[in-house]
């Protein structure tokens, strides 16, 4: 797969989409010839049953449909492997009032995201992302025209790379390993929150930990495979999500409101609280 590198922001789409069908790259050349034709030459023709059978094809989009815990769910996926270099600032999602924690705010505020980084050599200039995909969420009903929208979520299947973290309060399920500068480990898990579950999280914690706070950074995946589980919903009511592709265990159960899920394979590469740089290439 080729990309081409833009500036901080944009996103190097993939020039082939995952698993394209060599044939029908090597259609591409007849079918343009075949619109140049006059009228009369390019008339479309029935196939025979044996003539379909011989025809093979693959669209780009990919869906399905579960259930689980009374919800059933429509995933609509981009099959497809991309590599980007994108940069993200100040994304807050879910700004409401809610005095109960934090006097306010938002479900998630992000200063800082962003899929790769310009001062580790080339390899980490780019992140590696496979199907992203859109999933809708309803409630079960014994008459389909009835069934309620309860929300969505946007996710990949995997990612690995490098990638900028800053937060300064999330609602999600988040887990992030890290060294001290005296080599023991530390941990970064939203599992330790004890107001709430990570529902407007400010990543306190008690030593021996990562705050939140001190986090620049994460490196998804490892030598064993990509990270697996990253997703952000949007729900009026809290759900349980399927286990991620190639595993068996369950997320953590999406509250309503805005919610990010990220346990799988997260290394911090920073500690600091600084964010590496993303910097376009000087050409």
């Amino acid at each position: 797969m080729t990309t081409t590198n833009f500036p901080p922001g944009r996103l190097a789409v993939p020039s082939i989409p995952r698993r394209s069908p060599p044939r029908l790259l090597r259609a591409l050349p007849l079918l343009a010839a075949a619109l140049a034709m006059p009228s009369s030459w390019a008339q479309l023709k029935p196939l025979s049953d044996e003539e379909m059978s011989n025809s093979r094809g693959q669209g780009l989009l990919a869906m399905n449909n579960s259930s689980l815990g009374g919800y059933d769910f429509t995933r609509v996926a981009l099959d497809a492997d991309i590599t980007l270099s994108a940069n993200f600032r100040n994304m807050r999602l879910g700004e409401y009032n809610y005095a109960a924690r934090n006097g306010g705010g938002a479900d998630i505020d992000m200063p800082y995201l962003q899929f790769g980084r310009s001062d580790a050599g080339e390899a980490q200039r780019l992140v590696h992302i496979s199907n992203p995909y859109f999933e809708f969420v309803y409630r079960s009903a014994a008459d389909n025209a009835t069934r309620e929208v309860v929300g969505m979520r946007f996710g990949f299947d995997a990612v690995s790379g490098d990638v900028g973290l800053k937060l300064n309060t999330l609602s999600g399920s988040l887990r992030v390993g890290a060294t001290a500068a005296d080599g023991s480990a530390l941990l970064l898990d939203s599992r330790g929150d004890t107001l709430g579950g990570g529902k407007r999280w400010d990543g306190a914690c008690s030593a021996p930990c990562l705050p939140m706070a001190q986090l620049g950074g994460v490196r998804a995946g490892d030598a064993s495979g990509p990270s697996r589980d990253f997703w952000i919903s949007a729900l009026k009511t809290g759900v349980q999500f399927q286990a991620p592709s190639g595993t068996s265990n369950l997320p953590d159960m999406a509250q309503a409101g805005i919610w990010l899920n990220w346990r799988d394979k997260l290394q911090a590469i920073s500690t600091n609280s600084l964010v590496p740089p993303n910097l376009p290439k000087v050409r």
